[in-house]
């Protein structure tokens, strides 16, 4: 059986990110990918309601499991509070991704939404910090596994070994 991928929209082209650009990665593999109809394409923001362009938000001085339990917010760069719109965005890319059967999930890192590996601090001053987004927390939490788009090789390798294992084990 093929492994369904949930995929950030703005790595397939999309300009859904704050400032209508996207972060588009077509490799070969996410063509490939594309064509075996393994992805799911999401944009968790979009699908929240948020507008394009939006203005720029961060964890405030948390990560996205923080803001999922109600002790963190996530704040424009106004300061307007905006940590329900980015709970929900969570929410439906969990039931996106559930309904879709995907075991995995490439997400753009830096963002309060699907970064995994990194995410702003916080300050709107352009500084990073390790620490995941409210979906990539969330979908994490829920049994899928998740990797930023600067992992596309590692996802490749775990994609093959879970078809392998269960090419071996018959399921």
């Amino acid at each position: 059986m093929k492994t369904k991928i949930l995929v950030s929209a703005c790595l397939m082209g999309h300009q859904v990110r704050y400032n209508a650009s996207a972060k588009a990665q077509l490799t070969a593999q996410l063509r490939r990918w594309r064509e075996e109809d393994r992805l799911v394409v999401h944009c968790p923001e979009l699908a929240a309601g948020l507008p394009v362009p939006r203005l720029p938000a961060e964890i405030y001085e948390a990560n996205g499991d923080d803001v999922m339990a109600g002790k963190a917010r996530i704040l424009e760069s106004d300061g307007s509070d905006v940590t329900a719109h980015y709970q929900l965005a969570a929410w439906l890319a969990l039931r996106t991704a559930l309904e879709a059967g995907c075991r995995a999930a490439l997400l753009t890192d830096g963002s309060p939404t699907c970064g995994s590996l990194v995410i702003y601090d916080g300050s709107f001053s352009g500084q990073r910090r390790s620490g995941m987004g409210v979906a990539a927390a969330l979908l994490g939490e829920h049994g899928i596994q998740v990797f930023s788009d600067t992992q596309l090789p590692a996802l490749i390798a775990w994609i093959e070994e879970q078809e392998y294992d269960s090419v071996q084990t018959g399921l």
